[in-house]
């Protein structure tokens, strides 16, 4: 799939998909669980499910709306969407021990955003120019 022609069209069963799933997975597990070891796991699972979901259409925006030299590869918008699921769950399981304040908040958004410009730094440094042979050029 050429990267430069993907369309959200691509993401929406994915995005509709882990909406769904983690959204009611998350009121089930809220009203109808008590809260042991199994169902906080759940909840956490769930949590990622649905702010990925829901980070997926707004991560894909933010590609189309302010491009790069090089679009975005698919699993670059996945990344970046999980990325916002992995930042909830986390905040969440943090303040169950009350450890949430405004320092941990940044700290923690700035560490998941320089993991993630590290990430694009190497990405970006791993990728080859395709040779032009005499008969490619015009």
């Amino acid at each position: 799939m050429d990267s430069q022609q993907t369309t959200f069209k691509t993401y929406l069963p994915s995005a509709i998909t882990l909406i769904l799933i983690g959204w009611s997975g998350l009121a089930a597990t809220l009203y109808f669980l008590l809260p042991f070891v199994w169902s906080r796991w759940a909840f956490f699972v769930f949590i990622i499910m649905a702010l990925t979901g829901i980070a997926l259409p707004i991560v894909f925006y933010f590609h189309k709306r302010f491009p790069e030299e090089t679009p975005a590869e698919p699993n670059v918008i996945i990344r970046q969407s999980l990325w916002v699921g992995i930042y909830g769950a986390t905040l969440a399981w943090l303040q169950l021990g009350h450890l949430v304040t405004l320092y941990v908040i940044l700290g923690l958004a700035g560490g998941l955003i320089a993991a993630e410009y590290f990430i694009r730094i190497r990405e970006k440094a791993n990728r080859r120019i395709p040779a032009y042979t005499d008969d490619d050029s015009s």
